[in-house]
């Protein structure tokens, strides 16, 4: 399967899990400029965020990836990057998306892995479904830079 082929079918995926998981919910009329707030702003997503490391330590298909990381940065980095990417105030100063991850070697298994943990994060801070599947869009273009295809 062709690079182009591969990376269409885990962004349709992505976005049936995304779907699926909200029913019929997804159909969010909200104005676009309001992700940030449904995602309660700058500290609902360090909410998110945080939850979403304690996911990733217990979760073995992906924990060995993050080992020996900083732990305090990384959630300062994406806090700052998915605040960035909703819309609100903030800029992402971390590296660029393709030198992070260029030795990491990273699996569609992997990479589904921890979309999988961060919509579980955003359920268990009550974020509506059709802000999730937000989220996950502004994420899924990032897939080719994680993956480094």
């Amino acid at each position: 399967m062709g690079l182009t082929n591969r990376y269409a079918t885990l962004s349709a995926l992505l976005m049936m899990l995304a779907l699926l998981l909200g029913g019929c919910q997804s159909l969010n009329t909200e104005p676009e400029n309001s992700l940030y707030q449904q995602l309660g702003e700058r500290e609902g997503i360090a909410n998110v965020v945080e939850d979403l490391l304690y996911l990733i330590v217990e979760d073995e298909r992906i924990n060995q990836q993050f080992k020996g990381m900083d732990v305090a940065q990384f959630h300062r980095n994406l806090t700052d990057q998915l605040c960035e990417l909703s819309g609100g105030p903030c800029a992402y100063t971390g590296r660029e998306m393709r030198k992070l991850h260029s030795d990491m070697a990273i699996t569609d298994t992997q990479f589904n892995a921890l979309a999988e943990n961060l919509i579980l994060a955003m359920e268990k801070n009550d974020i509506p479904t059709g802000a999730q599947n937000r989220l996950i869009k502004q994420l899924v273009p990032l897939y080719p830079d994680i993956r480094n295809l």
